[in-house]
């Protein structure tokens, strides 16, 4: 199944630090470009971040976003009653040789360790990080599955008119031989001087063979025969589609050069159109 390089996907963990937060979002680009916006505690993580999106992502310009929101009230500080207490064993001791001694109540909290911040395990938050961003990243590449699916449909009914007109223009061609050697022969008929019979037959088969265009007819089928198998493919295939869509470009002008007769002109014309809306399409494919 192909996949779309357009998708979004986020998700959502709590932890005894506060609720991860994971965002990932993308657009078309060429190559794999990723953006990370991450949390200071977790600016570690970033070389495993980005390893493990580019496992399951070749191309697309990503952003990822990873926050930690803080529990309600859980950022405040808090006393260390440790400490405290030994200060306050301290100052007992000290009070009978320093009676003049007063301590405010502010300058108590600036003590180093009267005030702490809540302790955070830096291994069990990145584990829970790397965890909410794995789930993110099943959602996301499952996006863009399903929005692959839908560019397969579309790629799909045009190559099968890519088909339908290889196939029309091989059963009128023919005619239009036919009628072309009708119009020479016609041409030389009226000429004053008549024509030697064997070089009228050469020129004949020359101009013949010059509106021949069975090569490309055939290419064409092959061609579209590739693409089928690549839509079916579980892997990144833009890059390989945008260059069959080259080929087919090349037999469709060939066609065209090679025209002498309106159906052949109108069916180059009606391949090109379908081969175009085919490369926009493409230009969406991961």
């Amino acid at each position: 199944m192909i996949r779309s390089m357009t998708a979004f996907a986020s998700g959502e963990r709590v932890t005894p630090w506060g609720t991860l937060g994971c965002e990932l979002r993308s657009v078309n680009h060429r190559f794999l470009e990723l953006g990370v916006r991450l949390a200071d505690e977790l600016r570690v993580l970033e070389p495993a971040l980005r390893e493990r999106v580019s496992a399951r992502i070749s191309r697309g310009k990503l952003d990822l976003t990873l926050r930690l929101r803080a529990p309600e009230g859980g950022d405040a500080l808090q006393l260390n009653p440790t400490r405290l207490r030994e200060l306050s064993d301290l100052a007992i001791d000290l009070s009978a040789r320093f009676p003049a001694l007063r301590t405010d109540f502010t300058d108590l909290l600036q003590f180093p360790g009267v005030l702490q911040a809540p302790s955070t395990d830096p291994a069990e938050l990145q584990a829970a990080a790397l965890a909410l961003l794995d789930s993110v990243l099943d959602e996301f590449v499952a996006a863009r599955e399903r929005e692959g699916g839908k560019l397969a449909t579309v790629i799909g009914e045009r190559i099968d008119g890519i088909a339908a007109i290889a196939a029309e223009v091989r059963g009128f061609m023919p005619a239009i031989r036919a009628g072309q050697r009708t119009k020479l022969e016609a041409r030389l008929a009226d000429l004053a001087q008549p024509a030697d019979n064997g070089r009228v037959e050469q020129e004949l088969v020359l101009w013949l063979q010059k509106l021949d265009v069975d090569e490309e007819l055939d290419r064409l089928d092959s061609h579209v025969v590739e693409a089928r198998r690549v839509l079916k493919l579980r892997e990144a295939v833009g890059r390989r589609l945008d260059f069959l869509l080259q080929e087919f470009n090349r037999e469709a002008n060939t066609l065209g050069s090679k025209s002498v007769d309106a159906r052949s002109s109108a069916a180059a014309v009606e391949l090109k159109v379908l081969i175009d809306q085919v490369r926009e399409q493409i230009q969406n494919i991961e």
